[in-house]
């Protein structure tokens, strides 16, 4: 099994990468064509947290490396402010840290 990783990209209105007006229902359709691009590219959306109303959106999807998620959004034709990779550090990990 290949080594994955995390990413976040981000979405934002007013730099042109999250569109104008989109309703829940509009984007509940568009997600369907982003699942199936995942799918083609070993992409592994995880969570996505949207801001309708600010117009931006942050998504954290599990991938081989940051060009298999730039392919994705490529595909179902959304542009991005940035991917980044990041880790996931919860308070629990980092009491562990510390205590070993």
């Amino acid at each position: 099994m290949q080594k994955m990783k995390f990413f976040i990209d981000t979405h934002d209105q007013a730099n042109g990468t999250f569109p104008k007006g989109i309703s829940k229902e509009d984007f509940a359709g568009f997600y369907d064509k982003y699942e199936a691009a995942c799918e083609e590219e070993g992409v592994v959306s995880l969570r996505l947290h949207v801001g309708f109303e600010a117009g931006r959106a942050f998504c954290l999807n599990m991938a081989p490396d940051a060009d298999a998620v730039r392919r994705v959004h490529e595909k179902v034709g959304l542009p991005f402010d940035e991917i980044t990779e990041v880790s996931t550090v919860t308070p629990g990990d980092m009491f562990f840290a510390r205590v070993a």
